[in-house]
């Protein structure tokens, strides 16, 4: 997990703080969740981190960690399939709200969480007023940035691992169930950043 260090002037109160996660739908690899504090003027463009093309998604994240506060929640694949996928999703977003406010050393007024339930009563460490907004990722910028933090930093996970593990294609998957990562894991089986928890991993090692 990292936050940013670099400091902005802030205000007391009514600070706003967007989160959002990456990778709760693939077979192999981290969750990873981002959360943002944005700066003003906010970087020009923000979007959905699917929608953008990866030039775009690149030129953003640097701006983003130029020139706003930022940070990640990274939860294990071992988490994942101890706690759920929900529950690795919770926590990663805790993780990283808490690693922002421990760089900006306050909390904030408000966290803005894509989708339709925040970590607010689903996971222990999580102490800020949450409000869930579906489809924030395109609705909301703070949250548009922390998607483009999160999924940046997770196909670079990703492309780390395939180096490690070559067979799977997740430099160009991201760990997701394509026909090439299905046939390798036929082929080769599973490796310990798979997640075990989920019906196609645990149903092909059940065959072997």
């Amino acid at each position: 997990m990292s936050a940013v260090t670099h400091r902005l002037r802030l205000g007391a109160t009514g600070l706003v703080i967007g989160v959002d996660e990456a990778g709760r739908g693939p077979l192999a690899g981290p969750v990873v969740a981002g959360a943002v504090l944005l700066c003003k003027p906010r970087p020009s463009g923000l979007d959905d981190s699917k929608k953008l093309s990866a030039a775009r998604r690149a030129e953003l994240e640097a701006a983003i960690k130029r020139r706003c506060h930022w940070a990640v929640g990274v939860v294990e694949v071992a988490d994942i399939d101890r706690l759920n996928i929900f529950g690795a999703t919770m926590a990663a977003m805790t993780l990283a709200v808490e690693a922002l406010c421990s760089a900006i050393g306050e909390d904030p007024a408000e966290v803005l969480v894509d989708g339709n339930l925040t970590p607010a009563g689903r996971n222990a460490g999580w102490r800020w007023p949450a409000r869930p907004i579906v489809g924030g990722d395109a609705l909301e910028p703070c949250i548009s940035a922390a998607s483009i933090i999160a999924k940046e930093h997770r196909d670079r996970l990703m492309r780390d691992l395939a180096a490690q593990h070559p067979h799977y294609g997740w430099e160009r998957n991201a760990g997701y169930g394509t026909p090439e990562h299905m046939a390798a894991l036929r082929l080769h089986g599973a490796t310990p950043h798979h997640r075990r928890s989920f019906a196609p991993v645990a149903q092909l090692e059940m065959q072997v």
